[in-house]
C-alpha cells in the first residue's frame, strides 16, 4: 500500500488576529500585495478598514474585486492581468469560497503560460505547471464553510460549457491562514446555515470516503462534533465568538480531511451550482440526506462511529433524523424544487456532469449515471426512501 498524506499549512487562530495581516505579509516577503475579495465584501466597512490598515504598512497594495459568487475563468484572467500590471508579489485572498478560490487561482496563474483549464484536477495535469514563480498566498476566510483556506485547489466555472472545474496544484495551498472569528460575526443567519452545512458535508463525506487515512478520519470526526456543538448557536446568535471560532476550525478541518475524498453530495452540487448559480453550501445541505440514504449499505458502520463520537443514538436512522432536524432548524428546504425548477430533460445533462465530477470517484458506492439521476429525482420530489 502506497499512500501520500499532505496536510495543511501555518494557521493563525484567534480573536482579532486580522491585525497580524501585515506581519503575515512580511513573513512571506510580500511587499506589493494584491488584495482579492468579491463585489459584495469590498463595500463593507469591515473590509475597507482592513485594507486601510494594510495600506499603512504597504503603500503598494492593490485591490481586485470584479467578481461574485461562483466565479468564472475570465475573473481569474482579469485578476492575473492586474497582478502583473501592478507588479504584485503576493496575494491576500479575503472572503468566502469565491474570494479565496479566485485569489488562490490568481496567485497560481500569475506564473503560468498555459490556460487555467490545463490544470484541472485530472490525473497528473498539475505537473504541467511552472512552479518557480507561483506567488505566496495569505488566506483570510470570512465564512465558515468552504475551507478553501486549507485546500490545494480552486473551484472555477468554465462558462463555455457551464461546468465547475477543480483547478489543482499543491502550491495553491496558502502559506498562512488567518482564522479570526470577529470577521464572521455579521454573517447573516441564512449564510451561516448554508456555509455551516457545507463544512458538515466536507467532514461527513471525507469520513465516509473509502480508503486508509486515519489522520483525515480523526479530523473529520472532530469537525462534525464542532459543527453539532456550534452551528445552531451561531445561527441563533451570530455574536457568539466561541461558536464562530469552532465553525471556522471545523471548516478548515473539513477541507483538510477531504484530501481523502468526497462523494455524491458534491457530485450532485457542482452541476447545479454552475447551471443555476445556486449557493454551494445550500445545495450540499439539500442533497445530503438523499445521498446518505443512497449510500446507506456502505456507510452504516462509519455512521455508527460518528454517532458514538458526537452523542447521537447509535444507528443510521438516528443520524439521518439529526440531519433532517438540523436542516429544519436552519430553515433549509427539504426539496430542491423549492428553490429551482429543473426540467425533466435537464436531469440527464446534470447527471452526466455529476458522473464526470472528480468527487464521484470517491463515493462509497461506485456510481453510474442512472444512480445520479435517481438522486436528482428524489431530491426534487423530496423522496428519501
Amino acid at each position: 500500500m502506497k499512500i501520500n498524506w499532505n496536510y495543511p499549512t501555518s494557521v493563525w487562530v484567534g480573536e482579532n488576529r486580522i491585525k497580524d495581516l501585515p506581519e503575515a505579509c512580511k513573513n512571506l516577503s510580500i511587499s506589493s500585495p494584491l488584495f482579492v475579495t468579491d463585489k459584495d465584501l469590498i463595500n463593507l466597512d469591515m473590509t475597507k478598514n482592513i485594507i486601510l490598515e494594510v495600506k499603512k504598512k504597504f503603500s503598494n497594495l492593490s485591490v481586485f474585486s470584479n467578481f461574485s459568487g461562483n466565479p468564472i475563468g475570465e475573473n481569474v484572467e482579469e485578476g492575473v492581468l492586474m497582478f502583473k500590471k501592478k507588479n504584485c508579489d503576493g496575494v491576500i485572498a479575503f472572503g468566502g469560497g469565491s474570494g479565496l478560490d479566485v485569489g488562490k487561482a490568481i496567485a497560481f496563474m500569475s506564473a503560468q503560460t498555459r490556460p487555467i483549464w490545463d490544470f484541472e484536477d485530472i490525473g497528473d495535469y498539475w505537473k504541467r505547471a511552472e512552479e518557480k514563480n507561483i506567488a505566496p498566498i495569505i488566506a483570510v476566510p470570512t465564512t465558515a464553510g468552504t475551507g478553501s483556506e486549507t485546500g490545494r485547489a480552486s473551484a472555477i466555472i468554465d462558462k463555455t460549457n457551464s461546468v465547475k472545474k477543480i483547478i489543482f496544484h499543491p502550491k495553491i495551498l496558502p502559506s498562512i491562514v488567518i482564522l479570526d472569528p470577529v470577521l464572521t460575526i455579521n454573517l447573516p443567519p441564512k449564510l451561516t446555515a448554508a456555509t455551516g452545512m457545507d463544512a458538515l458535508a466536507h467532514n461527513l463525506e471525507a469520513f465516509c470516503a473509502p480508503g486508509f487515512h486515519p489522520m483525515a478520519d480523526g479530523i473529520a470526526l472532530e469537525g462534525i462534533k464542532l459543527i453539532k456543538t456550534s452551528l445552531l448557536k451561531a445561527f441563533k446568535d451570530g455574536k457568539n465568538i466561541e461558536a464562530r471560532q469552532n465553525l471556522l476550525a471545523a471548516s478548515s478541518m473539513g477541507s483538510t480531511a477531504f484530501q481523502k475524498g468526497l462523494g455524491a453530495i458534491h457530485s450532485l452540487s457542482h452541476p447545479v451550482n454552475a447551471k443555476f448559480n445556486m449557493h454551494h453550501g445550500l445545495s450540499n445541505a439539500i442533497f445530503m440526506p438523499y445521498v446518505l440514504t443512497f449510500n446507506k449499505k456502505s456507510i452504516e458502520e462509519k455512521i455508527s462511529s460518528i454517532c458514538l463520537f458526537v452523542g447521537i443514538d447509535n444507528n443510521f436512522n438516528s443520524f439521518l433524523s439529526w440531519i433532517l432536524e438540523l436542516r429544519k432548524e436552519l430553515k433549509i428546504p427539504h426539496r430542491l424544487s423549492e428553490l429551482i425548477e429543473i426540467k425533466p430533460n435537464e436531469i440527464d445533462e446534470l447527471s452526466q456532469m455529476a458522473l464526470e465530477d472528480p468527487s464521484t470517484s470517491s463515493n462509497p458506492i461506485k456510481l453510474k449515471k442512472e444512480d445520479l439521476k435517481i438522486m436528482y429525482q428524489n431530491s426534487i420530489e423530496g423522496k428519501l426512501f
